[in-house]
């Protein structure tokens, strides 16, 4: 087996805000990511998939089939969005990273069989870069 990364990028902002804590509470949790206007980040997202190697092509897929699937379920959503209202997943769940790493990860497994039918490669892992400091890992 083989793991192959590919890298995407996409710009977003948001708001860390639940509505069930108070203002306060709110702004005591989270900080200044409670801004009322919301923040944004440039992000990396690193997709990875495990598969056998393909004897006759040396490779574990094609990355091309891949790259469609993340930018038309991921990227689409994603890019130039205030994720609070206008990816569907935060209309109720606070759009932290590492709640973005899973909804990325319910997205491409909702459409995985679709790109790739004969069950290989397998979605293995997602990581996010918010910032320098902030790397998010969500294992499969």
């Amino acid at each position: 087996m083989i793991e192959v990364t590919r890298r995407y990028s996409f710009s977003a902002s948001h708001r860390l805000h639940s509505n069930a804590f108070s203002e306060a509470e709110n702004s005591e949790l989270f900080g200044k990511c409670n801004n009322p206007f919301g923040h944004g980040h440039n992000y990396e997202v690193f997709v990875t998939a495990r598969g056998p190697l393909d004897s006759q092509t040396g490779r574990a897929f094609a990355p091309e089939i891949l790259d469609n699937l993340v930018s038309t379920h991921v990227l689409a959503a994603y890019d130039h969005k205030y994720m609070n209202t206008d990816v569907s997943e935060f209309a109720e769940l606070v759009p932290t990273t590492e709640n973005v790493a899973l909804a990325i990860a319910k997205r491409l497994a909702d459409h995985w069989t679709e790109a790739f039918p004969a069950g290989t490669p397998r979605l293995r892992k997602i990581l996010i870069r918010e910032t320098d400091r902030n790397i998010f890992e969500l294992t499969l």
